[in-house]
């Protein structure tokens, strides 16, 4: 298989080169963001014509936490939109008969049934701090699933929950809650401070699976024969963001104070994925979030320790 990785750079694209580099048969194709521009639809057409890949999985995405979607929605809605149709269309255009496309557990409804199954899709409003990143991924999966009725390719999607790992982007601002938090706890730890702030209330509930899970769920998604249009990608399991915040502190070595600033936003008051159609299917995650958070935080220190850290 000649199998197409975009975004492999990104802590679940290199999750997936890791992944797929164990599978025998597999010719991996990647491109860094300077070499092909996947906003850019003739750059990603001559891309697919040339290297005719057998399958594809699009990971690429502009990504950020509750800050950076407040601040650049337009951005946000932009360059998700574009990757995904230049992605999905290009593939199409050339022959490519596989395609799995990447989203997230904010495609939801705001106020969905907790856990969130696949059927809840577009039954009421989205949550505002994330929209525009929402509504690209929405279009995105939406796109793979009318290719596939339309013009009988397989193509279809996979919806991961809050994500972490080897590789994340630890930007102090724009980063999503994990990297930020293990960012903060640490240097926090470095520089002795009495205390941390953490944001809102640490009431909501969020669930969290470690990139290679994530990428050994594709693996698996890409060896069925038929498999479902959208399938949720998460661990059954959440935590308040008040015991996430408490396990980071422990993990990371820092002994001083939290103090919560309930002025911030808190965003979805709970977001679990209901994961029933990929268990059924014969999936599940093998990595606990204790262990995970562990090894994350020596992947930071060593990222850090040879300037490769991101963000």
């Amino acid at each position: 298989m000649k199998l197409f990785i975009s975004g492999h750079t990104g802590m679940v694209g290199s999750a997936l080169l890791r992944r797929f580099q164990q599978v025998s048969g597999t010719t991996i194709i990647t491109r860094t963001r300077q070499e092909l521009d996947l906003t850019d639809q003739a750059a990603v057409a001559a891309f697919y014509l040339e290297e005719k890949p057998d399958a594809a999985i699009i990971a690429a995405g502009k990504v950020g936490g509750i800050h950076a979607n407040n601040a650049y929605p337009a951005n946000f809605l932009y360059e998700n939109l574009a990757i995904a149709t230049n992605s999905i269309h290009g593939a199409w255009k050339a022959g490519v008969r596989r395609l799995l496309f990447l989203g997230s557990s904010c495609i939801y409804p705001k106020l969905a049934p907790q856990p969130m199954p696949e059927d809840c899709l577009l039954s009421s409003a989205l949550e505002s701090t994330n929209e525009a990143y929402a509504i690209a991924k929405i279009a995105g999966l939406k796109m793979a699933e009318y290719y596939r009725k339309q013009y009988g390719v397989i193509y279809h999607s996979a919806m991961p929950t809050n994500l972490y790992g080897p590789g994340d982007n630890y930007h102090p601002q724009n980063s999503h809650v994990m990297p930020a938090l293990i960012r903060r706890f640490h240097e926090a730890k470095m520089e002795e401070k009495a205390e941390v702030m953490a944001w809102g209330t640490g009431q909501p509930r969020r669930e969290f699976m470690h990139a290679d899970d994530v990428a050994d769920a594709c693996a698996f998604l890409l060896q069925l024969e038929n498999p479902p249009d959208l399938v949720n990608v998460g661990c059954g399991t959440d935590v308040t963001i008040r015991e996430l915040v408490e396990m980071v502190a422990e993990v990371v070595g820092y002994q001083g104070t939290i103090v919560w600033d309930k002025s911030k936003p808190d965003g979805t008051p709970r977001k679990l994925l209901d994961t029933a159609r990929l268990n059924q299917l014969g999936w599940k995650p093998r990595i606990m979030l204790k262990e995970g958070l562990t090894q994350t935080y020596q992947s930071f220190l060593a990222e850090k320790e040879s300037n490769r850290l991101r963000g």
